[in-house]
């Protein structure tokens, strides 16, 4: 799938999923939305993200959990 608001390149943050022209990681702003942190103290910390690419983070954490992989559990 084609992401608007997010890359990842050998180059930047060792590969992970980054927000474009940034390095703040998907990886992380998945992390503080876990964390209970709205998306507004999310967007006031990171002035660089915005509601949609927020929004396709958890759009891109979704496809990434359709792969054909078994994830153990306790």
């Amino acid at each position: 799938m084609k992401y608007e608001f997010i890359r990842s390149q050998p180059a930047v943050m060792m590969g992970k999923p980054v927000f474009i022209d940034t390095r703040i990681t998907v990886e992380l702003v998945l992390e503080k939305l876990a964390a209970n942190e709205t998306i507004e103290q999310i967007l006031e910390a990171y002035p660089k993200l915005t509601r949609p690419a927020i929004q396709e983070a958890l759009t891109f954490a979704a496809d990434a959990l359709h792969a054909d992989v078994i994830y153990p559990v306790g």
